[in-house]
């Protein structure tokens, strides 16, 4: 199935947004999902992953800032985006691939073999 991103929206500086990504496939036994995003002109940047052992981690620019999540009932994983700031202001795509342990080494967001369309966050000063 294809992942499908939703939540992204316009914003001021400080607001906050909540990226969901329907993942249906990815979230049970042993995946990596993730989050990257890319900027007009400009190159894709990993902003956080989720691994199945759950090992979590963030870009620096968003530590203390954005949240990785899922709800396996759901299939769904999230990004909450919070204290935004106008050089946040990106398409954000959600990734993920299955891998065939749990824990299974998995390589950045932005290499995932798996991504969305993207959801289009903009946020004004």
């Amino acid at each position: 199935a294809p992942l499908v991103e939703s939540g992204g929206g316009s914003v001021q500086t400080g607001g906050s947004l909540r990226l969901t990504c329907q993942a249906s496939g990815y979230t049970s036994f042993g995946y990596c999902l993730g989050w990257f995003r890319q900027a007009p002109g400009g190159e894709t940047e990993p902003v956080a992953r989720l691994d199945s052992d759950g090992k979590i981690s963030y870009a620096d620019f968003v530590k203390g800032r954005f949240t990785i999540s899922k709800d396996e009932a759901k299939s769904i994983f999230y990004l909450q985006m919070n204290n935004l700031k106008p050089e946040d202001s990106a398409m954000y795509y959600c990734a993920a691939e299955r891998t065939l342990t749990i824990g299974g080494s998995c390589p950045p967001p932005d290499r995932l073999a798996n991504y969305g369309q993207g959801t289009l966050v903009t946020v004004s000063s």
